[in-house]
């Protein structure tokens, strides 16, 4: 079982390190460091598959939000090999135009499915 310590890391590797890094190339080598080859990823847009998948929807969402950041709106929560961040999307400094939570499944040391849920604004 992956510890505790090393959820969190990995969950805020996956909000800052992923879906915060805008150049494709380093997002897609922490993604490959960071996710089981079959990651699942589910979102509002739908369901995505693979390193390749992830990284080009990460990049999709960016590019349709310029300017826009997530930040971590508390705690990262573990229980057991789950994992739980809730978020905040939008201009810094301004309201946020969305909020919402990451959900991880870790699998040896990887992200191996991640749900991402909105709760505001979209």
């Amino acid at each position: 079982m992956t510890s505790a310590e090393a959820i969190v890391e990995l969950m805020r590797t996956n909000l800052f390190d992923v879906f915060n890094e805008r150049d494709a190339e380093r997002r897609l080598a922490v993604i490959r460091r960071h996710y089981t080859p079959d990651i699942l990823w589910s979102d509002p847009d739908g369901v995505v598959r693979g390193h390749e998948e992830l990284n080009l929807s990460a990049q999709r969402l960016l590019d349709q939000s310029p300017g826009f950041v997530f930040s971590a709106t508390g705690a990262a929560v573990v229980s057991f090999d789950l994992g739980y961040l809730p978020f905040a999307f939008g201009t810094p400094g301004s309201e946020p135009a969305a909020t919402g939570v990451d959900i991880a499944l870790v699998r040896g040391g990887q992200i191996a499915q991640l749900y991402t849920l909105v709760l505001s604004g979209k």
